[in-house]
């Protein structure tokens, strides 16, 4: 097992990394909507959206993949209302389609609105 770490996404917060390889597949941690460079989240579901897509980019990209060979996410909203304004940003990203549970959650760390995690080929 290879464990993922990059600058360009936050770092965990507690005790597990950005994302790990086994047998060419790469594995990344909930992305929550947190700028990696100044710690800050963004207001409203499209705008943590995009931050959370940018943050699961940089962990695939770490790994040396990228949203192209994804093949598996599993997206947490904390409010099902916010369904139709995720996947509007979400679709510009994950552009293979890969199979997804999108699920609503009770609270999300730090009271984001979203959190994205995704499965991929090398």
């Amino acid at each position: 097992m290879n464990i993922i770490s990059t600058t360009n996404a936050p770092a965990a917060i507690g005790p597990y990394s950005q994302g790990c390889e086994v047998n060419g597949l790469v594995y990344t941690s909930g992305q929550i909507p947190v700028d990696p460079a100044t710690g800050s989240i963004p207001e409203g579901i499209a705008a943590q959206t995009e931050q959370s897509c940018g943050n699961v980019g940089a962990v695939l990209e770490a790994a040396g993949t990228s949203f192209a060979n994804v093949f598996k996410t599993t997206c947490f909203l904390a409010d099902m209302a916010d369904f139709a304004a995720f996947n509007a940003v979400y679709e510009k990203y994950f552009i293979s389609k890969p199979a997804r549970s999108c699920v609503a959650v009770k609270a999300l760390p730090k009271g984001v609105l979203c959190e994205i995690e995704a499965i991929a080929q090398k």
